[in-house]
């Protein structure tokens, strides 16, 4: 049997899940409940910034720490039906992390379509990680 391609399968998870523009992402960041989680890797969060009232979520680490059982877990998924938005860089990974969070019990989740880069690219806020977190920047 073929490999079956990534990108048809996030295609397919996208219309199973909420999918933000970045105004409806606009609208929803003063709500002090949110949960804007960037899903990304470290240094890609160091390297390019990341958007204003986020939280590092490593993909790799997310159900773990939204699981109350598991040891790793962080108290800020502390309700199944918190508003949680998730963002990567292109939205791929975003939309199977709100899929798998969904398949978790959580009822109120989305990811941000364009991810960061489409945050960037249309010239909205980024903050600057760099300078404040102890993982070092690369120099290209």
């Amino acid at each position: 049997m073929p490999i079956k391609r990534i990108f048809s399968i996030v295609e397919d998870v996208k219309r199973g899940i909420e999918n933000l523009s970045i105004e409806d992402l606009k609208a929803e960041l003063d709500d002090p409940e949110l949960l804007l989680a960037d899903i990304r890797e470290i240094q890609e969060r160091v390297d390019l910034g990341t958007i204003p009232g986020s939280k590092h979520v490593p993909r790799g680490m997310l159900e773990f720490w939204a699981d109350p059982a598991s040891p790793y877990y962080r108290d800020w998924f502390d309700r199944e039906d918190k508003r949680v938005v998730l963002f990567c860089a292109g939205g791929g990974r975003s939309a199977l992390a709100a899929k798998a969070l969904g398949e978790m019990g959580f009822t109120n989740v989305a990811h941000l379509e364009a991810g960061f880069t489409g945050w960037q690219q249309a010239g909205e806020d980024v903050e600057d990680v760099g300078t404040t977190s102890r993982w070092v920047r690369r120099t290209p």
